[in-house]
């Protein structure tokens, strides 16, 4: 069943920029770290729409994990983590389910102090299993376990179904 089409995506991304700039006004810049593909979908339509409201500099950087098997190998952040400290971060991700993804992706970044870590997600489930609380939420669903939350994005037609 699809729960959000192109066009609400769009809309939803476009909200969501909004609430980070409003949030984040104060700061010197922002760095938005996508997890994995979908994830880094995201945060560069963020950084698009955050762009063209705002002079806020925005970095991007992509987190890469296993999220099947997060300790299976070091999770992998492109930017050095010094250049972390003491800057305001955004997680960013396709979908918040139990919480377990989010939270390995944010590893790497406690290994230093940031200013600010936040999370941001198109779509949240609301049952989490682990300590992780999203800050943005595009569309938040109840589900049952059992189902599944596919997400497309990025390139062409984007849209979202509940399985």
């Amino acid at each position: 069943m699809k729960i959000l089409e192109h066009k609400q995506i769009e809309q939803k991304v476009s909200r969501l920029a909004i609430e980070i700039l409003e949030h984040n006004i104060e700061e010197e810049g922002l760095i938005l770290a996508g997890v994995n593909g979908r994830g880094m979908a995201l945060a560069k339509m963020l950084a698009e729409r955050i762009q063209k409201i705002s002079k806020l500099p925005i970095l991007l950087t992509n987190i890469r994990l296993n999220p099947a098997a997060p300790m299976e190998k070091p999770v992998e952040i492109d930017l050095p983590i010094a250049e972390l400290a003491g800057k305001a971060i955004i997680v960013v991700d396709d979908v918040a389910s139990s919480g377990r993804t989010l939270l390995y992706a944010c590893k790497p970044i406690l290994e230093t102090l940031p200013k600010k870590l936040e999370i941001a997600v198109l779509v949240d489930r609301t049952h989490k299993s682990f300590p992780v609380r999203v800050d943005y939420v595009g569309l938040s669903l109840a589900t049952t376990l059992k189902e599944n939350i596919l997400v497309e994005i990025g390139e062409g037609e984007m849209s979202a179904f509940l399985e």
